[in-house]
């Protein structure tokens, strides 16, 4: 199993939910791209991390 962890910043508040867009490692491309998450879960915070598993 193969886990990688992704930073995110805040992009864009919608009505219910929140726009982060992915912070790439360096040389990288993005993995995840965009992702929303809804607003009673994001709260004020500036930046996420997502902790993704590959299951092999």
């Amino acid at each position: 199993m193969s886990e990688t962890k992704i930073k995110f910043e805040l992009e864009k508040q919608n009505k219910n939910s929140v726009r982060y867009k992915e912070i790439p490692k360096d040389g990288m491309p993005p993995i995840l791209g965009s992702i929303y998450v809804q607003k009673w879960y994001a709260g004020n915070s500036k930046y996420l991390e997502v902790t993704v598993n590959k299951v092999d």
